[in-house]
């Protein structure tokens, strides 16, 4: 059975289907109205070479040399000397989910028509993609504007014929991969090059990687902490729709409804419902909905910003068919300023942070018996045993680690360019670092979901929840009670990697919508 196809409908990719890019690398083919749409803005630079009319890029350098103009017999050489001079990208490569998502938003902005690049250097992009071909994109060297030029000239690089592609598990140079697939180098025309290196979209795949796996973490934290309600013989009257309706908050709203969901049946609730000596919990339990919720909030408005600019063309400059009596115009502007990508990234950087800052409280919470009425570091012999007392202290480091990390990188600039790019975005990083923050946080909620595992495990024969008692089960099944002091990182790594990848999730799946 053939894998289905998902067609790019320009300026039309749902979050849905850039999840299904992210997570399966899913096969792409382009709207047939996208063909005619690129080849007319082609048809218009090369109108613009006959006449003889200066066109940034198109026959002018590049920033500061945009005032030098470039014969026409050299305008092909320009566009390769462009792609090797910017590919100056330092550090590692990213990783091939990124990778597709940076070639299949390069592939949807392109295909709008805006562009001045013939479909066949799109389609030759796309038959990369198909093929299941990496560029080599090393994550380091862009600041966000002038677009992603340097991340980006490698993925033409590799284009071209030229660095290198990650072919079935192995790093090979470029024409040799393109060899293997079957597929040619491509010859890049006037302004192709531009239009290929120009723009956001390695940026905005990273916030989309940061963006998906907040949903993971998003999922974890809200069980993890349900389960600690329940492990601490904590409340869930905090949990009443009223409290919530009446503030009016949506995300509040929604995530009450999620704990209210997950306890429902407890027994362990049921058994210290009467003749509680607790006034009110701590706010670690207490005041989930209103931090989960501002959370969940926060991720909505970032992935707003996030599914526009995926959809947008973000190159430069742009070529405008006539139209309504206007003819048709080649315009410099500047919607390769990632400014809207790094704001969603610093944004999501808060609610990363959040969400570990809000999980290690309740691991806290939890090792403490003087608060929990567990004992001591959760742990049946403490003292000969130290349980979970380390455990807490990486939580706690990671946690603090995240508070730096999670400093705006938005609020930083530097003129580049000579000074004619003279401010910039930074989105590139501040999208970047969203992936150590997630594994950071996807550790901290691995540590919670031990612990409030094996907090349960004291209450037996008490039952938590359904939903509560087959997560439990099914950290059981490859996590023991811990009896006694053993190697604990092994486990912390497997329930962390089980964060990350979303093995865990609350009822709706999608909490960001298709």
């Amino acid at each position: 059975m053939s894998t289905p196809l998902l067609t790019i409908e320009p300026g039309a990719l749902s979050l849905a289907s850039l999840r299904r890019i992210w997570r399966d690398g899913i096969p792409l083919a382009l709207a047939p109205e996208s063909v005619a749409a690129m080849d007319a803005s082609a048809a218009i630079v090369q109108a613009i070479i006959r006449k003889g009319d200066p066109a940034y890029g198109i026959n002018t350098g590049f920033g500061k040399l945009a005032q030098t103009r470039i014969p026409d017999e050299d305008l092909a050489l320009l566009q390769r000397n462009l792609i090797l001079s910017h590919s100056v990208g330092v550090g590692a490569p990213l990783e091939p989910r990124i990778a597709r998502l940076v070639m299949a938003l390069k592939i949807g902005s392109l295909a709008r028509g805006y562009s001045g690049i013939r479909a066949s250097v799109v389609e030759a992009l796309l038959a990369m993609y198909n093929a299941g071909l990496v560029p080599h994109i090393p994550e380091k060297g862009s600041v966000g504007a002038s677009g992603d030029l340097a991340p980006l000239a490698h993925l033409t690089l590799a284009l071209i014929g030229e660095g290198r592609i990650l072919h079935r598990g192995q790093w090979l140079p470029a024409n040799e991969a393109l060899d293997h697939a079957g597929l040619r180098p491509v010859t890049l025309a006037a302004k192709e090059g531009l239009a290929l290196i120009n723009g956001t979209q390695v940026s905005t795949a990273l916030a989309l990687h940061g963006l998906f796996l907040a949903e993971h973490l998003f999922h974890a934290a809200v069980l993890a902490g349900a389960m600690s309600v329940d492990a601490a013989k904590g409340s869930d009257a905090p949990f009443d729709p009223r409290v919530h309706e009446v503030r009016g908050q949506p995300g509040q709203i929604r995530t009450a409804r999620m704990y209210r969901s997950l306890l429902a049946g407890s027994t362990i609730r049921q058994s210290h419902l009467s003749d509680d000596n607790k006034v009110q919990d701590p706010y670690s339990l207490r005041c989930q909905p209103q931090v989960m919720g501002a959370v969940l909030d926060l991720m909505e408005q970032s992935a707003r910003t996030l599914l526009a600019e995926a959809n947008a063309v973000t190159d430069n400059p742009l070529v405008f068919p006539s139209r309504d009596g206007r003819p048709a115009e080649v315009i410099s502007g500047g919607n390769f300023h990632a400014e809207p990508v790094a704001f969603a990234a610093d944004t999501l950087a808060l609610a990363i942070a959040e969400i570990g800052g809000l999980s290690e409280r309740r691991v806290a919470l939890l090792i403490d018996t003087t608060i929990s009425g567990l004992p001591p570091f959760l742990v049946p012999e403490a003292g000969l045993n130290s349980g979970f007392m380390i455990a807490h202290v990486t939580a706690a480091a990671l946690a603090s680690e995240n508070k730096s990390l999670a400093h705006p990188g938005s609020v930083d600039s530097l003129p580049t360019s000579a000074n004619q790019e003279d401010h910039v975005s930074m989105a590139t990083f501040s999208a970047r670092r969203l992936a150590d923050m997630a594994r950071n946080t996807a550790h901290i909620v691995g540590i919670e979901l031990l612990c409030a595992a094996q907090g349960i495990d004291f209450h037996a024969p008490l039952r938590t929840s359904e939903p509560l008692r087959a997560l439990h089960q099914a950290i059981r099944q490859e996590i023991p009670f811990y009896r006694e002091d053993r190697l604990l990182a092994p486990d912390i790594e497997t329930i962390g990697g089980h964060v990350l990848e979303g093995r865990y999730t609350v009822n709706p799946p999608d909490l960001l919508g298709p």
